[in-house]
């Protein structure tokens, strides 16, 4: 997904697009709304990942090597075991468990009026 910047709606960008198989996806003109998860993930990456002291990456990255374990552990950490609001601070593996169970249980019959 992008914004609709020249580079992003080019014709060689659009071919090359096609060629990979890839669908484009161009956000609307004149606004942030698109963009905003995007813009909160890559402010949480940088203050969770990429700053001093994380627990992520001990002492400085001194490779893309580096660069990249440490985004592998993030992400899997970020969907698995992170606590987030929106989920009532469960870990998403387990509210995702939770609601399955959830849809496998038979729920009762409404009794008749």
């Amino acid at each position: 997904h992008s914004d609709a910047g020249s580079q992003y709606t080019s014709i060689a960008f659009a071919e090359t697009l096609v060629l990979e198989g890839i669908a484009a996806s161009v956000g609307s003109v004149g606004d942030a709304y698109d963009n905003a998860l995007a813009e909160s993930t890559i402010g949480l990456f940088k203050t969770e990942v990429i700053a001093k002291g994380n627990p992520f990456h001990p002492g400085p990255y001194k490779s893309v090597e580096d660069v990249e374990y440490a985004t592998m552990e993030w992400v899997d950490w970020f969907n698995r075991s992170r606590l987030h609001s929106r989920l009532g601070y469960v870990p998403p593996d387990e509210f995702e468990a939770a609601y399955y169970a959830n849809l496998s249980t038979p729920q009762p019959e409404p009794s008749p009026i």
